[in-house]
């Protein structure tokens, strides 16, 4: 399986996401392919932002191998499941969909966790105080990937 996680900038949300998945999928011993990106090009080869970093670390995880990329139409044919951190990255993501098979790849991530009710991860960059709640969020969101995709 290969997912990719996308938020806007691809420096808060969506490092978190494919480190937390990375770790998860390496305890688990799948063979899956994790990535992520952003919806736009604002952060071009950073590293995840500082506090995405720092929180990561207290959870024993290494996000510092991380560059942020823009998610391109390339993407849509090379991921199974594209993961998307709200409503906005969703619509971003779907308007480059070119068919019916690229659009059933696309989905909110806590969706995992509360089916159908479209819950955002909101987007930390500007609460310092966000990154904890970022963290359980996705932690939680990604436990439930492996635990649906890891007998497929």
């Amino acid at each position: 399986m290969k997912f990719l996680m996308v938020c806007l900038g691809n420096i808060c949300r969506s490092p978190l996401a494919e480190g937390i998945l990375k770790h998860k999928v390496k305890q688990e011993g799948l063979d899956w392919e994790v990535d992520s990106a952003g919806t736009s090009g604002y952060h071009k080869d950073a590293l995840p932002d500082v506090r995405s970093i720092a929180i990561a670390q207290e959870h024993g995880l290494d996000l510092t191998d991380q560059r942020s990329r823009k998610f391109t139409v390339q993407d849509l044919e090379a991921f199974d499941i594209i993961y998307v951190m709200d409503s906005s990255n969703y619509n971003d993501v779907m308007r480059l969909c070119e068919n019916t098979v690229q659009k059933s790849k696309i989905r909110l991530i806590m969706n995992m966790v509360l089916p159908e009710k479209n819950i955002a991860v909101p987007d930390p960059y500007w609460n310092d105080d966000g990154f904890k709640k970022v963290y359980l969020m996705l932690d939680e969101a990604c436990q439930m990937i492996v635990q649906e995709y890891r007998e497929r």
